[in-house]
């Protein structure tokens, strides 16, 4: 029985996230554009929170996405909030299409789905298919549990537990806690119920408390997924959980009336349909309680997370349209933005390298963080350039525009010699690879030599400054230097036995990083001192 129960329940969750997928591959990127651009009202956040939730299944997937945006600093946590609140409501549509009887038809949707699949050459009809296919699978799945638990009617120990725990709605809460969050799916613990009811082994006063804990429980997948995350992040998965917990323990003290309401909806409709309601109204009617109090509840998580956390601002902020129409200020705001992104290239290298040097990896996270908002500056600066190309510059402007285009690139590539040293730091502490202390000592030094070049690089270029281009260039024949002797002392510490092999290793690669954003730099310098 346990076998086939499961055995069931792997073909509900298969069908249940198999749908999904296919239909948010018929939306393609349109529920994330549309999560992305959402605006500050939160009446629209909860709109389009219930939509996206209703057409991916997954109200946990919703809230992973919205986590995501949160963490990437493209949605407030007031707009998390509202997101999530309509993900809730969402999510009970998978509940109600279990009601209705298809359970014969699952066969059919199957072979129908599966043929339209293979036979199918447009993309769009074959992931039509596959939703019709994965649609008769869950079916398939419910049939299945609801056919396994038929023994549970004359099971002795079941009909024991059920007298003895009927009314306790704690358990029963704490029930519907404990199965949602081992397969981290409220509806797939909504379907288990409703497969139950089927073969009438739990009534509706039994499924309510269980369904509150349901609700509870489906906070897991938001919880882990906030784990090495912004703390705005993490305060998003606390408002969630929070939200779920005061309104189950809102219902689960106005139980009985509750429980007439779902009567009363639900009128001479069968059990399974009276849970799927009630899971409705619940998540309608809190998200109307507590939608007044979106900013109460943001407060509130700010304070039960405390802390400051610092806003990088995604996405470019001097590239300004209207100032296209004038070629020296087009190129005067791309030349601030380049400097911004300069700045965030020298801080991952800085942020990269202590964390390698002092083998502390608190701040790597910031690395790869800071590392999407340079790839963005690249792609925003590069089409503003693109734009401002079509004017007529005079030899001047065209000089600083070619600075400005190829500068981008530079420090793109010293962004991304910062990852690939973050990654060896993370490495060496996770692997316990040890530099030598002379090894260690010549790091220390050639980075800091690399974060002067760089520093002086980006202020040459805020201050066109011909001199300061010139010093940094003497200063990246240094590092130059620095790289071949660094190199030949490797050498002789490994033929001495004063290296180990894999330490050699990383040292050979790092120092190779640190030369290449010596590279970077001087180019900046030699566009901005006329020798390029």
């Amino acid at each position: 029985m346990l076998f086939t129960l499961f055995g069931g329940l792997a073909l509900f969750i298969f069908g249940m996230n198999a749908m999904g997928d296919g239909l948010k591959q018929i939306a393609g990127e349109k529920m994330s554009q549309i999560l992305d651009a959402l605006t500050t009202k939160p009446i629209l956040g909860v709109a389009v929170g219930a939509i996206v939730t209703s057409i991916i299944q997954s109200s946990s997937a919703t809230t992973v996405m919205v986590i995501g945006f949160v963490n990437a600093g493209l949605m407030s946590l007031k707009q998390a909030i509202a997101v999530i609140m309509g993900a809730n409501v969402g999510t009970t549509i998978t509940g109600q299409l279990l009601t209705f009887n298809l359970t014969s038809y699952f066969f059919p949707m199957i072979a129908i789905g599966f043929f339209i699949y293979i036979a199918s050459k447009k993309q769009t009809l074959k992931q039509i298919g596959y939703v019709l296919f994965a649609f008769g699978v869950l079916f398939m799945g419910l049939s299945v549990m609801s056919v396994a638990m038929a023994p549970l009617r004359t099971y002795p120990g079941f009909q024991e537990f059920m007298v003895r725990f009927s009314d306790n709605k704690i358990v029963l809460l704490l029930l519907g806690i404990f199965v949602t969050v081992v397969i981290q799916s409220s509806s797939a613990a909504i379907g288990i119920a409703i497969a139950m009811a089927e073969q009438g082994l739990i009534g509706l006063d039994a499924a309510l408390p269980a369904l509150l804990g349901m609700n509870i429980g489906t906070c897991i997948t938001a919880v882990l997924a906030s784990f090495q995350t912004s703390l705005t992040a993490k305060r998003a998965a606390a408002a969630h959980v929070t939200f779920n917990i005061i309104g189950a323990g809102i219902f689960l003290i106005f139980m009985p009336v509750f429980e007439d309401l779902v009567y009363m909806v639900s009128g001479m409709s069968s059990v399974e349909r009276q849970i799927a309601n009630a899971h409705t109204l619940f998540n309608i009617i809190t998200t109307i309680l507590f939608f007044p109090f979106i900013g109460a509840l943001e407060k509130f998580v700010t304070r039960v997370i405390p802390g400051e956390e610092r806003i990088i601002k995604r996405g470019a902020i001097y590239l300004e349209p209207a100032a296209l129409s004038s070629v020296d200020v087009a190129l005067s705001f791309a030349t601030r933005e380049l400097i911004r992104m300069g700045e965030y290239a020298k801080e991952n290298i800085d942020k990269s390298s202590q964390a390698l040097i002092s083998r502390d990896l608190r701040n790597i996270g910031d690395v790869y963080e800071v590392e999407e908002v340079v790839d963005s500056l690249e792609k925003d600066i590069i089409k503003y350039l693109a734009k401002i190309s079509l004017s007529k510059l005079n030899a001047n402007n065209s000089n600083t525009h070619a600075t400005l285009f190829h500068g981008t690139n530079d420090l793109e590539r010293i962004s991304d010699h910062s990852v690939n040293i973050a990654q060896a730091a993370e490495h060496c502490v996770n692997t316990g690879v040890v530099f030598s202390p002379d090894a260690l000592a010549e790091l220390k030094t050639m980075y800091e030599t690399v974060s002067a070049t760089l520093g002086e690089a980006i202020e040459c270029i805020r201050e066109w400054d011909v001199d300061k281009a010139l010093d940094v260039i003497k200063g990246e024949k240094a590092i130059d230097q620095m790289e071949k002797q660094f190199r030949k002392n490797h050498i002789q510490r490994y033929n001495e036995g004063k290296c180990e092999t894999e330490a050699g290793v990383v040292f050979l690669d790092i120092i190779s990083n640190f030369e290449r954003v010596g590279d970077h730099a001087n180019n900046l310098a030699q566009m901005v001192a006329g020798k390029f």
